[in-house]
């Protein structure tokens, strides 16, 4: 009898035990254990974190920390991290979790447009994504990858075109570079690269001449005009004499840095640069900011007419007067002026 009753003790000792154990397996991997109020929390996880580095992002999301712990070492997840960005549910349980920053990394929308540097736009890129700016950098200078591309430093901004793309968080700077070369030489379809040839420029030129274009105007309605005007000059062997052009070569300068030209005077007109427009015939050696789509397009399907002039509309701010002969130009451009004059505007 004494036996027997120990037996049973045993017995259920064996039954609270194991009541103990499916109770924490339950709670460690099926209930609920999530600590935010929000549906959907992110995690962003870097290339070659530790599980410290997770479980810091982690605590505060989770309800029972060492529950998680214990299912990620069961599971093994503590040596098989992966970066990425990843998204936890409300209401989640640990299994759930593990699953989802294991498997489920998600992509973000990288976009840029209007960056006036390499240095912008790795400023630019890598608050969306992993890579650093030092790192993009790097990659978008790298000298033997623009040569082997057809890539000059004058000419690699032209690479990016401005756009949304789609990547995962954890991109390093080369695999974002690379991406955009991808991406340029989608963009440049067949029928592009007809209309580019049709008007005698190679991509590399139409997106410097689109570059100029959209600094002159950001009125799309208004930007095939303008191409037209430049390659009108183009054809007849004028100057572009394009002043968005002086003055980036008048930032170059050492006595402009840190400073605003709102006004082009004849003095920046003898600044001796490749980008002197004025000075030089053609097209400068490369882009000076990062067009719009449009002002690409623009020069793709530029309107055809017979004007060679334009000056600022003085009426109509942000468009220009159009001429066809230097008089009639030479009138709108006088009544610029005197509106920059009245404003008080002198450089």
């Amino acid at each position: 009898m004494y036996i027997k009753k120990i037996l049973v003790a045993i017995a259920l000792i064996g039954l609270v035990v194991a009541a103990f154990f499916a109770n924490y397996v339950y709670s460690a991997m099926f209930k609920p254990n999530t600590a935010f109020n929000n549906e959907t929390a992110y995690v962003y996880i870097p290339t070659r974190a530790s599980y410290q580095d997770v479980r810091e992002q982690l605590k505060p999301l989770l309800k029972d920390i060492e529950t998680f712990d214990a299912l990620a070492e069961r599971k093994q997840y503590t040596t098989h991290i992966k970066g990425g960005k990843f998204s936890i549910t409300k209401g989640m349980n640990n299994n759930d979790i593990i699953n989802s920053i294991r498997i489920n990394s998600l992509p973000v929308q990288v976009a840029f447009n209007n960056q006036e540097t390499i240095e912008k736009l790795a400023g630019r890129v890598a608050t969306q994504i992993e890579a650093d700016s030092l790192s993009l950098v790097v990659a978008f200078q790298d000298t033997l990858f623009l040569k082997e591309n057809g890539f000059t430093k004058a000419t690699r901004l032209g690479m990016y075109i401005p756009n949304s793309y789609e990547f995962f968080w954890n991109t390093s700077g080369e695999e974002f570079r690379n991406r955009m070369l991808t991406e340029y030489k989608r963009f440049w379809t067949d029928l592009r690269l007809q209309k580019a040839e049709a008007i005698n420029l190679s991509p590399s030129e139409v997106i410097t001449l689109a570059s100029i274009v959209h600094e002159e105007s950001k009125a799309a309605d208004e930007q095939p005009r303008i191409a037209g005007v430049y390659l009108n000059r183009l054809k007849v062997g004028m100057p572009l004499q394009a002043d968005p052009t002086l003055k980036f070569a008048a930032y170059q300068l050492p006595e402009y840095q840190g400073t605003v030209i709102k006004r082009v005077l004849n003095k920046h007109k003898t600044i001796d640069s490749p980008y002197n427009t004025y000075m030089y015939r053609g097209l400068p050696p490369g882009l000076i900011a990062m067009p719009d789509l449009t002002a690409i397009k623009a020069v793709l399907n530029a309107e055809q007419h017979d004007y060679y002039y334009f000056a600022a509309d003085a009426e109509r701010i942000g468009y220009h007067r159009f001429a066809k002969n230097l008089s009639q130009h030479n009138a709108n451009a006088r009544a610029y002026q005197n509106y920059l004059n009245r404003q008080g505007i002198t450089k």
